[in-house]
């Protein structure tokens, strides 16, 4: 094939492509850890609502199951899933073990809202003055977390 041809033949192949309706590059469907907190942290009132995808690399327990997408949870970079205690024993009734033990390494999508959530310092039960900010995805009801 001529170089003349080969550049008519590539240009069809162009135009043909640009005409379908199937788009070529496919858009990720969730939010990373990432850019939730960068978002959350951009809209502190509002923070940002949609579907969340992490491996859960921490977990554990105060009154709500907490599902880190970082290991050490005061990570700047860290987004929390906070599941209610409902929520963690729907969970645990369809994983069959505690949702900390049995979600930790595996990969999962979540759906809600993160927000900045300011965490005080504590000295005596009393707040210290200081603090720092996490970023929380509550989780109130089973359906809003599939393991993928």
């Amino acid at each position: 094939m001529t170089q003349g041809k080969a550049a008519v033949v590539f240009l069809a192949l162009v135009f043909v492509a640009g005409c379908t309706s199937v788009p070529l590059v496919t858009t990720q469907s969730w939010i990373d850890p990432g850019q939730a907190v960068l978002r959350a942290a951009g809209s502190p009132r509002l923070g940002v609502t949609g579907v969340f995808a992490l491996t859960v690399k921490g977990a554990g327990r105060t009154n709500n199951v907490h599902l880190n997408s970082e290991v050490d949870y005061r990570d700047p970079r860290n987004l929390s899933i906070s599941v209610t205690p409902e929520a963690a024993a729907q969970l645990e009734e369809t994983l069959g073990a505690p949702p900390e033990m049995s979600l930790r390494g595996r990969r999962i999508i979540v759906s809600g809202t993160a927000r900045r959530t300011r965490i005080d310092f504590m000295i005596d039960g009393k707040p210290s003055g200081k603090y720092y900010y996490q970023t929380h995805v509550s989780v109130t009801d089973a359906s809003q977390l599939q393991v993928l």
